[in-house]
């Protein structure tokens, strides 16, 4: 059975996902992102998308994240 890797960009508006993995670097990033309980085992869902910016939804609540970080959170 083949894994698919999908980012943020790639998910379905209103589904649930599990968060996977973060491709990020970046220290400050990634303890930015755990102070918002998003980080692998976590589930996420994709409220809105605009442009350049999508609202996900983390353990009921809601951040507006750009769509650079949007494509680093594999699902």
């Amino acid at each position: 059975m083949q894994v698919i890797m999908m980012t943020l960009m790639d998910a379905e508006t209103g589904k649930e996902y599990v968060i996977r993995s973060i491709a990020t670097d970046d220290e400050e990033l990634n303890k930015f992102l755990f102070s918002l309980g998003c980080y692998s085992g976590e589930q996420i869902t994709v409220v809105s998308r605009k442009k350049k910016t999508c609202v996900v939804s983390i353990k009921d609540s809601r951040y507006c994240i750009d769509s650079q970080l949007a494509q680093a959170i594999c699902i």
